[in-house]
């Protein structure tokens, strides 16, 4: 193997793997963010859910300290993303939309390590990047609705199953209660003030079947996600009492 290639950030089956699923070097393209980038950021992310809102992180705990996480959230407000960034007890790099990084706002996300996402085509880029955080232990966040909506998981991308398969990484589901009300934009800010709400759930390991070809394995995968992401944010909502929109 080249020396180029070995000394590569990059998870080897990113690298140089025959494995079906696995990404060839030539579609790498974007560097993992730095580990200290999410680290900063989570201290900022602390210091605003503490001031401009009533930011509550519940059952933190259950995220493992150590290895490979993927945390899987629902989505259905603009603020859902530096909720549970700031929540989260270890730093993490999200998969945010492509379209976001312009301007202040993305020299903002690049700065705390977040990692840009093209949401219309399978981004080989962004999950090469991600995959290289997990690769060296590190925590990995993921919207797989894909889009803004009622937040109730109806259904899921791919993409974080990919992840979980590909990294063994434990994944984490968390309920984001609050962050938009029925008959509001999918893009305005909370009032300042609003209770925000973080719940983390038990983790789970997505398995990997013997004899499953690849894409069966991940459609699987990826419903195994959806049901317990899904059963988990409907038991918050109704044990916080902070109901979702009830629109899309």
């Amino acid at each position: 193997v080249p020396d180029a290639i070995s000394r590569s950030p990059w998870p080897r089956c990113l690298r140089w793997s025959p494995r079906p699923g696995c990404l060839p070097v030539a579609d790498v393209l974007l560097a993992p963010p730095a580990p200290w980038r999410p680290r900063a950021g989570r201290w900022l992310g602390i210091a605003i859910f503490h001031t401009a809102y009533r930011g509550v992180a519940i059952d933190a705990h259950l995220v493992p300290r150590t290895g490979p996480v993927v945390l899987v959230a629902n989505h259905s407000g603009f603020l859902d993303g530096p909720l549970v960034f700031s929540s989260t007890p270890r730093p993490v790099s999200f998969l945010v939309k492509q379209e976001t990084f312009h301007g202040p706002l993305g020299t903002l996300l690049r700065g705390v390590g977040q990692i840009p996402v093209d949401r219309g085509v399978g981004d080989r880029a962004a999950l090469g990047a991600a995959s290289a955080v997990l690769a060296r232990g590190g925590a990995v966040g993921v919207f797989p609705e894909g889009t803004r909506g009622r937040g109730d998981v109806a259904q899921v991308n791919q993409g974080a199953t990919w992840l979980a398969l590909q990294s063994g990484a434990a994944v984490v589901p968390v309920a984001c209660l609050g962050t938009r009300r029925t008959g509001e934009s999918t893009e305005s800010m909370p009032r300042v003030g609003t209770r925000l709400v973080a719940v983390f759930g038990q983790p789970f390991v997505i398995p990997v079947e013997a004899g499953v070809p690849g894409r069966e394995r991940l459609r699987r995968g990826s419903e195994l996600l959806r049901e317990r992401l899904s059963a988990h944010v409907t038991a918050a909502a109704a044990r916080m009492g902070m109901p979702l929109p009830e629109d899309d």
